[in-house]
């Protein structure tokens, strides 16, 4: 027997599907869901690939044209300009505007986003690149490892890391290659500060700039990033807590105390670590301690 839906009678009012809350999904299951979609589109047949990413292409200039259309507008009235800076402050508004270059980052951020993009490349060579300062139009990178001393591989690196730059960084019209010391707060090292109490030794204190990520490399592969606001130091695993990309491109609020990941926008407390985008995510803290000026770790605490 056919089972049939009983019919409101005429007039009646239908309760209302309660729609489902903005909020409930996470700006962390968006982003997630959309590397996951970009993976699996990676994996399609060349030509299913060819085609997906053409439609992806075309959709993000279709919303770029409207996107860049509602800016102007805002910024063309005095009003708009604040809502406009009021709405980039949203992690996800800024992202979306991220994305699309409407809004860019401060050079070293985007920098530091290019020489990670290389990263994999010169580790699968034995070697690797550590982004020392940047000044007006120049780069400053440090070489280690195979890259350190072999003419071919810092040909090999230079040349990778500046087509790279040419279209994230047009800014960046040299890089400088500084020298490895003998001795200095830049080496990467693990060395021991007394036996058997696992601490190492870092940077020198004074090399942790107030409102700058400092990226300090382990011996093992792994990276610390030391954030220093005011007078505050702190350690924290370099791994941002929603996909676990390095943070140490990250801005930095000093009014607000708060590190934004250059990847996704996911904005943290730089002295507890906590996510203010989703709070149920964290960031790894490595003790830290400060002897005779010198930043002391101890990441297998």
């Amino acid at each position: 027997m056919a089972t049939s839906l009983p019919i409101a009678p005429a007039g009646a009012s239908t309760p209302p599907v309660p729609p489902v809350s903005p909020a409930a999904v996470s700006l962390a299951e968006r982003a997630e869901a959309v590397e996951k979609a970009l993976t699996d589109v990676q994996g399609m047949p060349i030509d299913h690939r060819t085609r997906a990413l053409a439609l992806k292409t075309a959709l993000e200039a279709f919303h770029k044209d409207a996107l860049v259309t509602i800016v102007r507008a805002l910024k063309a009235d005095p009003r708009g300009k604040e809502l406009l800076l009021e709405l980039v402050d949203d992690p996800g508004v800024y992202t979306l505007f991220a994305m699309h270059g409407i809004v860019k980052a401060d050079v070293r951020t985007r920098v530091a986003a290019a020489i990670e993009q290389l990263r994999p490349y010169t580790q699968s060579h034995g070697g690797d690149v550590t982004l020392v300062d940047v000044q007006g139009d120049t780069l400053f990178v440090r070489l280690s490892g195979a890259c350190n001393g072999c003419s071919m591989s810092s040909v090999t690196l230079r040349n990778g890391l500046e087509e790279s730059l040419k279209t994230q960084v047009p800014e960046i019209t040299r890089i400088e290659v500084v020298p490895n010391e003998p001795e200095g707060p830049a080496l990467v090292s693990l060395q021991r500060a007394s036996p058997n109490d696992g601490w190492i030794d870092g940077p020198d204190a004074e090399a942790v700039v107030d409102g700058t990520p400092f990226r300090f490399e382990l011996a093992d592969g792994r990276s610390v990033v030391l954030l220093r606001v005011d007078t505050e130091l702190h350690a924290w695993w370099n791994a941002c807590a929603h996909l676990g990309l390095p943070i140490d491109g990250g801005r930095i609020d000093r009014e607000a105390r708060t590190i934004t990941c250059p990847w996704h926008g996911f904005r943290f407390d730089c002295s507890t670590g906590e996510c203010l985008t989703a709070p149920q995510a964290q960031l790894e803290g490595v003790p830290l301690r400060v002897v005779s000026g010198r930043i002391q770790l101890r990441p297998d605490a």
